[in-house]
């Protein structure tokens, strides 16, 4: 079944939290996003990353975005409770391109992310 429009955005809506925490260097608001039991995979710098997101934050509140940072959301996926997003990242850091697929699920009415999976472009790897 096909949604309409008002709910592609307000799946968008949620992830800008993700896009937010990112570009201001401060977990807070993709804490409001993933459930506290979501998961983590991918490789950062050569390094697989993979269980709780509390990586992820940590990574966030380490590391500024920058001032090229830039990001882009689209919703590739969307039925009744689930949601698949993608999210492109230009020069977190200063540096890293990456794209996260988010997995993301209704839950009493709201979009949570329950994973984030992620590729660093082989590019910008140190």
């Amino acid at each position: 079944m096909r949604f309409n429009i008002d709910e592609y955005r307000a799946v968008e809506k949620a992830a800008e939290k993700f896009v937010k925490s990112v570009a201001e260097g401060n977990s807070e608001y993709a804490k409001e996003l993933f459930i506290d039991e979501a998961v983590l995979f991918g490789y950062l710098d050569g390094d697989l990353e993979h269980g709780s997101i509390q990586q992820f934050y940590d990574n966030v509140d380490s590391v500024a975005a920058g001032d090229e940072f830039n990001a882009r959301i689209d919703v590739l996926l969307l039925e009744e409770t689930l949601a698949v997003v993608r999210v492109l990242e230009e020069s977190w850091g200063g540096r890293i391109d990456f794209t996260d697929v988010l997995l993301m699920l209704k839950m009493d009415g709201e979009w949570k992310a329950v994973a984030k999976a992620y590729n660093q472009n082989s590019n910008t790897i140190q």
